[in-house]
C-alpha cells in the first residue's frame, strides 16, 4: 500500500504510452501528465532527505498539503466560538462587526462557561449610572512636561511600517485622525505613510534608534531634535522590551530594506541593520533617567515615557529608586504582556519568557504606588486587548488607558491566518508585497479603524456605567471578580496584593515586593546581593 500510488502512476505512464503510439491525439495530454507524477514518485523513492517520501512516495506529498492548510481548516470547520488561539471566533466577529458599524448584539445568553476557573466579571450596581456621551480621555504629563497629551483611553499599540503594509498604516492613521486617538509607530520609526492623514503619532524608539540613529548604530540626538518637533508627535516611548519577545533584538536583513524602509528608519538601502537587544545610550537606571529626562527636553517638553514587558521584578523597581534619586520620573510607562505582540519570534520566546500583562500591570502599579510615585506617572496596558470589558478590567487593576494591536489589525482586515512573518498576508495587511497590500483599501479600511474604536471605547463606557462609576479612572480591583474554582470566587484585591502608598519607603517585610525593593539599586540593574 505504501507504494501504491507510484505503482498506479507507472502503470498509467506504461498504458497511455502504449496508446499514444496509436492513438496520440487522444492519449499524448494522460501521458504527459502521469509520467510526470511518475518522475516525481521516482525522485521521492530515492532522494534521502524525507523519510516519509521515501516510504510514502507521491502520498506524502497530500499529506504535507492538507498539514499547509491545517490553521485554515481548523478556524473555520473546526474551532468553536470560544477557543481563543490566539483569539477565538468570538472576539474576532466583535471586533469586525464593530469595524464595520453593524449590530453586534448576541442573542441567547453566553456561550462562556461562567463556572470555569479563570471567568471573571465587573460587579454591577443596582445604583447604576447613564453612560457620559464624551469619550473619557487621560492627561499624559508629569511636572517637568510642558507639552501634555489629552490620550483616548484606547489607541493603536506599537507596529512598524515594514512589519504592516503601506496601506495598513495609512489606514490605521486615517481612522486615528478622524477618531482623535494616538497611534503608536512601532521602533521602525515614522513613515511616509504615518503622515499621510496627520493622526497623532506616538513615536517609539527602540535600541536600533530608528530616525534618530548614528551611522554606527548609535543615538543621535541632532536628528531626534528635528523629528520630534514634528507637531504629528504628541509623545516619545522609549521601547525596553516587547511582550512578544521580551529581551530579545532583531535583525532586519538586507534584501527587506527598500527605500521606503531606508527613508523611514534612517538606514542605508539594501544594507542588513541590527537591533540589539538592549540599549547603548545608558546602562544603569539612573542613566536611563538622565536619557528620558535629555529626550523631554529635545522634544521641547512633550511627554516621554517607556514601555517593558515586566521580568525580574527587582529591576523595575531599581528605575523607580532611580526616580527617586535623580527625581526625574517618565511621564508615562506601558506594560506589554507576554501574551500580547504582533511581531514574529521563537515559539520559546512567545511561550515562556516574559510576565503576562495582568502580573506585569498590578507589579508596575504597586512599585509606583509603594514608592509614592504613581501620582504623576500614568500607566498603559497592552496584551490581547480587544474589548469594551478587557479595558475595565484592566483600568481595575490599575491602569490609566490600554493599546491594541491586533485588534486594530482585524479591523483593517487581518484574518488571523498567522503568516505574518511569510511576507504573504492573504488581506494585504502585513506584508510588502505591492499586490498583496492593494487589497487593503485605505478609506474603507480608516473607516473601520474609526468604527472599532468608537464602539469598543463606547462600550467600555457602558460598562463603567453599569458598575455605578461615572469615570473608568474610578474602577477598583474590588470591581473585578474572578471564579478561582468551582467554589470560589475572589476579587482583585485578594487574587492581587496592593500596596498602600509609600509602603516600600520604609520596607522591613518579607513579602514579595519588600525583598525585591531590598534587592533593586538605583545604580545598577544587577541585584543587590
Amino acid at each position: 500500500m505504501r507504494y501504491s500510488a507510484l505503482i498506479a502512476v507507472l502503470v498509467a505512464t506504461a498504458g497511455f504510452g502504449y496508446l499514444t503510439l496509436g492513438l496520440p491525439r487522444y492519449f499524448g495530454l494522460f501521458f504527459i501528465i502521469s509520467a510526470i507524477f511518475a518522475v516525481i514518485g521516482l525522485r521521492d523513492l530515492f532522494q534521502s532527505n524525507h523519510a516519509l517520501l521515501r516510504n510514502y512516495p507521491l502520498l506524502a506529498h497530500f499529506r504535507w498539503a492538507i498539514e499547509s492548510i491545517r490553521p485554515e481548516i481548523r478556524q473555520y470547520l473546526l474551532e468553536s466560538d470560544t477557543e481563543a488561539a490566539p483569539f477565538s471566533r468570538e472576539q474576532r466577529s466583535q471586533v469586525y462587526q464593530r469595524a464595520k458599524n453593524v449590530n453586534d448584539a448576541d442573542p441567547f445568553g453566553t456561550e462562556q462557561n461562567v463556572y470555569a476557573e479563570g471567568y471573571e466579571w465587573l460587579v454591577h450596581s443596582i445604583a447604576a449610572k447613564q453612560p457620559s456621551e464624551t469619550p473619557p480621555r487621560v492627561r499624559v504629563g508629569g511636572p517637568d512636561c510642558t507639552q501634555p497629551y489629552e490620550a483616548s483611553l484606547l489607541n493603536i499599540s506599537a507596529m512598524s511600517f515594514g512589519s504592516l503594509s503601506a496601506n495598513a498604516i495609512q489606514a490605521l492613521n486615517g481612522g486615528a485622525a478622524r477618531g482623535g486617538f494616538a497611534h503608536d509607530t512601532g521602533e521602525g520609526s515614522i513613515s511616509r505613510h504615518h503622515k499621510e492623514f496627520g493622526g497623532d503619532l506616538i513615536w517609539e524608539i527602540g535600541s536600533g534608534y530608528f530616525g534618530c540613529r548614528r551611522e554606527d548604530g548609535g543615538f543621535d540626538r541632532e536628528q531626534f531634535v528635528e523629528r520630534a518637533a514634528d507637531d504629528q508627535v504628541k509623545m516619545i516611548e522609549l521601547k525596553l522590551s516587547q511582550g512578544a519577545k521580551p529581551g530579545h533584538g532583531g535583525v532586519l536583513p538586507g534584501n527587506k530594506v527598500t527605500p521606503e524602509i531606508a527613508e523611514a528608519r534612517g538606514i542605508p538601502v539594501g544594507q542588513t541593520c541590527v537591533s540589539p537587544a538592549a540599549h547603548s545610550a545608558f546602562s544603569t537606571p539612573v542613566e536611563m533617567m538622565e536619557f528620558i529626562a535629555d529626550l523631554r527636553e529635545g522634544a521641547g517638553g512633550k511627554p516621554v515615557g517607556f514601555k517593558l514587558c515586566i521580568g525580574h521584578g527587582w529591576q523595575f523597581m531599581s528605575l523607580a529608586k532611580a526616580m527617586l534619586k535623580t527625581g526625574i520620573t517618565p511621564d508615562f510607562i506601558v506594560i506589554d504582556g507576554a501574551e500580547g505582540g504582533t511581531g514574529a519570534a521563537p515559539l520559546e520566546l512567545v511561550d515562556n519568557v516574559g510576565t503576562p500583562l495582568r502580573e506585569g500591570l498590578v507589579w508596575a502599579h504597586n512599585t509606583l504606588v509603594g514608592a509614592g510615585l504613581r501620582e504623576h506617572i500614568r500607566l498603559g496596558a497592552s496584551g490581547k486587548i480587544t474589548s469594551g470589558f478587557k479595558m475595565a478590567a484592566n483600568m481595575a487593576l490599575g491602569a490609566d488607558w490600554c493599546n491594541s494591536a491586533r485588534g486594530f489589525m482585524f479591523a483593517v482586515g487581518c484574518v488571523q491566518s498567522e503568516s505574518c512573518h511569510t511576507d504573504r498576508c492573504p488581506t494585504g495587511v502585513a506584508t510588502q508585497n505591492k499586490w498583496r497590500q492593494r487589497a487593503v483599501v485605505v478609506p474603507d479600511k480608516a473607516e473601520r479603524v474609526y468604527h472599532f474604536h468608537k464602539r469598543t471605547v463606547a462600550a467600555m463606557q457602558e460598562v463603567v456605567a453599569t458598575v455605578g462609576l461615572d469615570h473608568p479612572g474610578q474602577l477598583r480591583p474590588e470591581h473585578l471578580c474572578r471564579r478561582t474554582s468551582d467554589r470560589e470566587i475572589q476579587n482583585a484585591d485578594q487574587v492581587y496584593r496592593f500596596l498602600h502608598t509609600g509602603a516600600l519607603l520604609n520596607a522591613t517585610g518579607q513579602g514579595r515586593y519588600e525583598q525585591a525593593w531590598q534587592m533593586a539599586q538605583s545604580g545598577s540593574f544587577l541585584p543587590k546581593r
